[in-house]
């Protein structure tokens, strides 16, 4: 075993541990009670949904650097372009939820970010730790994204919902990636570009946290999970740029 690898393994040993060991998550009724609630046009909640619209145009660029880009393997395409259209449905995945916040439309905005998210540490693996190791773990990582929701999904239909899995599939992959960006090189000039992509990520969360704060800051003229949508589709972004900039290494 490769020295490097250990600390993913500790990472991951310690989410599925700090998983299992706290209480089952309920999804907070609170949590769809966003800080800017107006409607124009007839489209409530209007912002929130309509900024939804960069995730669609990432992916749609992301669908033409891919056909441009240059690959060290041929197989190294098929995670990007998960990642391509995930952001794609990403888009009208969480357009749809906010147009109508609730536990079932909220399904159809956690669907797509898992296979995003689980796509993109797919192509880290392959890029920088195991190629055919990255290749092999796409399908099963893309399937545990998707049970995780529907996990989650059935049991709020049961009156049981537990977001434990759901949180290890999201927040795994992000945690881990800083950690394979540090200690393996990629085979690709421009790997730097994923930093920040993780940087505006975490700026996205942290929006979203504060967006009542950020509501009543701006004057009422921008909520922080409005803001959270444009720096969250600036970071695909950013990972679509990369992909048409860079080029192979040896």
């Amino acid at each position: 075993m490769q020295p490097r690898l250990i600390p993913l393994y500790i990472l991951a040993i310690l989410a599925v541990v700090l998983a299992v060991m706290l209480p089952p998550v309920v999804q907070d009724p609170g949590y769809h009670n966003f800080a800017d609630q107006r409607e124009w046009r007839g489209i409530p909640f209007f912002w929130n949904v309509v900024s939804n619209l960069p995730f669609i145009l990432a992916g749609l660029y992301g669908l033409w650097a891919w056909r441009q880009a240059q690959w060290h393997d041929a197989a190294d395409r098929w995670p990007w372009l998960v990642i391509a259209c995930a952001s794609i449905l990403v888009g009208f995945g969480s357009g749809y939820y906010h147009w109508h916040p609730d536990n079932q439309t909220l399904f159809w905005d956690r669907l797509p970010m898992t296979l995003f998210f689980m796509g993109l540490f797919a192509a880290a693996i392959m890029e920088r730790v195991h190629a055919r190791a990255g290749l092999f773990l796409l399908l099963p990582f893309l399937a545990l994204g998707v049970l995780s929701v529907e996990v989650w999904r059935r049991g709020e239909l049961t009156g049981v919902g537990d977001l434990r899995f759901y949180a290890l599939v999201q927040f795994y992959p992000m945690l881990a990636l800083p950690t394979i960006l540090w200690l393996f090189r990629s085979r690709y000039t421009h790997g730097g570009m994923l930093w920040g992509m993780s940087g505006y990520y975490l700026l996205a969360k942290l929006a979203e946290h504060f967006d009542t704060g950020i509501f009543a800051l701006t004057g009422h003229l921008l909520s922080g999970h409005t803001l959270k949508h444009f720096l969250a589709a600036y970071a695909v972004y950013m990972a679509m740029r990369m992909l048409r900039l860079r080029h192979p290494l040896g």
